[in-house]
């Protein structure tokens, strides 16, 4: 009998072309799974467009990148979503909590990348699995977070004068409108680090 986990890979193959991949995806490159920890699509003036797709094996760690026309076929593997609330960091690794059954998870630093500055006790998040095994996450698109630091407020700048660096509660630097001071909360986008406007609460 095949074990169902051998079902559904068999089964949930889907060919998606390269630019459609995204951070999370878990893709299958010579009969081997893949975790996607970044991918870019270049659009050169001249040239074929590529797509660069850093990646980490699910069988032993290893990672390595593949460079793809935009339009060339990938094997992407169907994986499931669930709403986890992140709990605490443990060393290298990250827990969280389904929210359904309530079991923990266990999240390696790098399929979080860069993210893991913003996760917040309690902070609910999308974890990809497969298998059981998680591959991706996806945070919030917005967080909250207070200025720590930053240059005093100017009387007489206009909001649209030039950003200044300002430092986040989480040790996030990012650009901030002059007429953001020390104690302000603001909204920051998680995907580019951007601020989008002084936070309303």
């Amino acid at each position: 009998m095949t074990r169902p986990e051998e079902f559904i890979e068999g089964q949930f193959i889907v060919k998606v072309i390269a630019s459609q991949i995204r951070k999370g995806n878990v893709v299958e490159v010579d009969d081997q799974l893949y975790a996607v920890l970044k991918a870019e699509s270049f659009f050169p003036g001249k040239g074929t467009p590529t797509t660069q797709i850093d990646m980490r094996r699910l069988s032993d760690g290893v990672k390595t990148s593949q460079r793809y026309k935009t339009t060339e076929q990938v094997e992407r593997a169907f994986i499931e979503t669930k709403d986890h609330n992140y709990l605490y960091q443990d060393g290298e690794s990250y827990a969280f909590m389904n929210m359904e059954n309530y079991e923990q998870v266990t999240v390696p630093a790098d399929v979080i990348g860069d993210q893991a500055v913003y996760l917040q006790e309690n902070m609910t998040t999308q974890i990809s699995l497969y298998n059981g095994v998680p591959v991706g996450i996806e945070l919030p698109t917005r967080v909250t977070l207070e200025v720590t630091e930053t240059e005093p407020v100017t009387k007489g700048q206009t909001a649209s004068s030039s950003y200044k660096p300002a430092v986040l509660s989480n040790g996030l630097r990012v650009n901030v409108p002059p007429h953001i001071g020390v104690g302000t909360r603001i909204v920051v986008l998680t995907e580019d680090n951007s601020y989008v406007e002084r936070a309303k609460d």
